[in-house]
């Protein structure tokens, strides 16, 4: 047995206790894969990250749920350069790029207003995909009714980095009365079984957010809900593109974690290019403690 020391930072939010949490290994390049599994499922957090060398881009980072490996995760990735950065361990650049397993990707640091440190991501290009299920199916997961469901908006699956169903519900209080089932997800799913759930709707807590949001986990990960999600909310961008507002540039404030207690910002753009559109999400991160596990 021996301890390995984590950092608990919370993404997207400057207050504690009101962001995503996420574990942060900094010493971890001689741990075996077998190991960093055991430790994100010690930590609990929906991921854990670990930062190692990297001969492509300026830092490579893994990231583990407590059920298995994933391929990019936007609140660690926050989490992740926001604790490099703060300690000395970046590039003295406010332009870097790290390497993950949805491809080399581009972050941009700035200092905002009050003075807290901003970290801007590109995403891997977007993905929509149809969702042929059953929408009474669906709901039901969810421990609603189809009727919540928005009868004009289409269910798809996005990716910007990661799956997930994106659902467009008519009316916030509806998300008061979620009760994931998350079990029966890949049953409703079959043609992604392994992709999360992502509920959204346009009516918001706050006047200055455009979408609010909840996020289950596939059954897969060994978690059952996110509080703040950074690659949905990328997705969710590419889908207000196509579906609400063809825009050459939009500018959103997604909201997330109210009915579990946080209250998580993350800012999204996206900019029309040649074929496709770009999509950035934007987000801070604090520090809460450190503590160890053992493997």
């Amino acid at each position: 047995m021996r301890s390995i020391k984590v950092e608990h930072y919370e993404a997207f939010s400057t207050v504690p206790s009101k962001g995503n949490p996420a574990g942060i290994v900094l010493d971890g390049e001689g741990l075996t894969d077998s190991d960093r599994q055991k430790i994100a499922k010690q930590v609990g957090f929906n991921e854990t990250a670990f930062p190692l060398p990297s001969e492509r881009a300026d830092v490579n980072i893994r990231f583990f749920t407590p059920g298995h490996e994933i391929n990019l995760c936007g609140h660690a990735t926050m989490a992740t350069i926001y604790a490099l950065k703060t300690k000395g361990l970046l590039p003295d650049r406010d332009e870097i790029t790290i390497e993950t397993k949805a491809g080399i990707l581009p972050i941009r640091l700035s200092i905002d207003v009050d003075r807290s440190m901003m970290i801007t991501m590109k995403q891997a290009a977007p993905q929509l995909r149809a969702f042929s299920g059953s929408r009474s199916e669906l709901a039901a997961s969810l421990a609603l009714e189809e009727k919540d469901l928005h009868e004009e908006l289409p269910v798809v699956y996005g990716s910007t980095g990661m799956w997930t169903l994106l659902i467009p519900i008519k009316k916030l209080d509806a998300f008061k009365r979620m009760q994931p089932n998350n079990q029966h997800f890949p049953d409703i799913l079959q043609e992604m079984p392994r992709a999360s759930v992502h509920p959204f709707c346009l009516e918001t807590y706050d006047q200055e957010a455009d979408m609010h949001a909840r996020h289950f986990s596939s059954p897969y990960s060994g978690t059952v809900e996110d509080p703040v999600t950074g690659t949905a909310s990328g997705v969710m961008g590419a889908y207000y593109h196509k579906y609400i507002e063809s825009s050459p540039s939009l500018q959103l404030i997604v909201e997330q974690g109210h009915e579990i207690g946080k209250d998580g910002r993350i800012a999204v753009t996206v900019t029309e290019q040649t074929d496709d559109v770009m999509i950035e999400i934007s987000g801070n991160a604090v520090l809460i403690r450190e503590f160890e596990v053992r493997i």
